[in-house]
């Protein structure tokens, strides 16, 4: 399972998540984030893939962003359209190496979830999160039954308040297309500033 660790900035914090083993590491370029990262860091992950986050923002800022940081996937949150995919996945093509894509959608209900067909063969993976008042890191949980009306063939990543309890609940899902989770809020001891012993004791839990 992929474990990704999102919200970072502050350099040592994100080389300590790095050394626990985690396989991506993500970071916010969405401004009203309280986790949204203003300059580079001065260290980004060796192993871990570099994820970065987006909301509505401009292609050209996007692919700037994904050059600056060598990014390895390209995470869109906010309310892209098939088309923005499309022409996104074209500019994309012009970097040496191009990002997957990863869009996530805000869950609350079934008809939430069945969004995902508008997307389907756009990207890479999926990142189902909670629907709330934040593009992301609202700390808090959907039902994660309606997991079961997901009928996709692309990858997804669950998200939305998964915290230091929800291990065995994590173990039991089985579905077929869940490559891995996603954590943030609920392991910070501040915003953007990780608790290294509270995500170490969840990952040996899993």
């Amino acid at each position: 399972m992929i474990i990704k660790v999102c919200g970072m900035r502050e350099p040592d914090n994100i080389r300590a998540v790095e050394q626990l083993g985690v396989q991506w590491i993500g970071f916010i370029f969405w401004p009203l984030s309280s986790r949204y990262v203003s300059q580079r860091p001065s260290y980004l992950p060796l192993h871990a893939q570099r994820v970065g986050v987006f909301v509505d923002a401009d292609i050209n800022d996007v692919i700037s962003k994904a050059e600056a940081y060598a990014l390895d996937i390209i995470q869109l949150h906010g309310t892209e359209s098939p088309d923005y995919l499309s022409s996104l996945r074209t500019a994309c093509s012009s970097l040496a190496t191009a990002p997957r894509l990863m869009k996530a959608l805000s869950i609350r209900t079934r008809a939430d979830m069945e969004a995902y067909q508008l997307y389907e063969g756009l990207v890479d993976y999926f990142l189902f999160d909670t629907k709330g008042p934040s593009a992301g890191g609202n700390g808090t949980q959907f039902d994660w039954s309606l997991l079961d009306s997901y009928q996709g063939t692309t990858p997804f990543l669950l998200s939305g308040g998964i915290g230091p309890d929800d291990a065995s609940a994590i173990r039991s899902i089985s579905h077929p297309q869940l490559l891995g989770i996603d954590l943030n809020s609920r392991f910070e001891s501040a915003p953007a500033l990780k608790d290294t012993a509270l995500l170490q004791r969840f990952l040996l839990s899993l």
